[in-house]
């Protein structure tokens, strides 16, 4: 129906280890399921047999195995630090930096591949050297947006330590 969101594709995951697409009825992969998110398809995987969510457990397994393959987008000094986070009281902020972050950076990708439509190599060569105007203008409106998540994080942080210090009797 028109209007209506999109029904979520529900994939099941059995105890064989095996992937199984509701919607197709078939047998899938992993790669078959980084498809669907390379397509920005809506799904969740689910234990056939409890109905646990296990979504972001096969979302990890991807990326293990696209860090294990190829180039891999993670120093070990940045799975170093993303290890440390957990279970530090910054945990939270940090997802919510990490995502909002890489929000924007999305969101001027889709800029930059709205401003190349029908360029030729050579435009886009001109149009990707850090020294055009719209290149700037674009990578200032990021940096500007990364600025502006890491101060919302920061008020955030002094607002929880402040009614934390409240709730202690202790005032600032």
């Amino acid at each position: 129906m028109a209007g209506q969101a999109a029904a979520i594709r529900v994939v099941k995951k059995y105890p064989n280890r095996r992937l199984y697409d509701t919607e197709t009825s078939t047998y899938i992969t992993l790669t078959d399921v980084r498809q669907l998110v390379m397509d920005s398809a809506q799904f969740v995987v689910r234990d056939a047999k409890t109905n646990e969510d296990l979504t972001r457990s096969i979302l990890l397994q991807i990326i293990l195995e696209e860090e294990a393959g190829g180039a891999p987008m993670f120093t070990e000094a940045v799975l170093g630090n993303i290890i440390r986070f957990y279970g530090n009281a910054m945990q939270s902020f940090m997802g919510a930096y990490l995502e909002k972050n890489l929000q924007a950076f999305m969101d001027l990708q889709v800029k930059m591949a709205e401003q190349s439509k029908g360029m030729s190599p050579e435009m886009w060569a001109q149009f990707m050297n850090a020294k055009s105007p719209m290149m700037q203008g674009m990578m200032g409106n990021y940096v500007e947006q990364s600025k502006d998540v890491f101060t919302q994080l920061q008020e955030q942080m002094q607002k929880q330590s402040e009614q934390m210090l409240a709730a202690l009797g202790l005032k600032r």
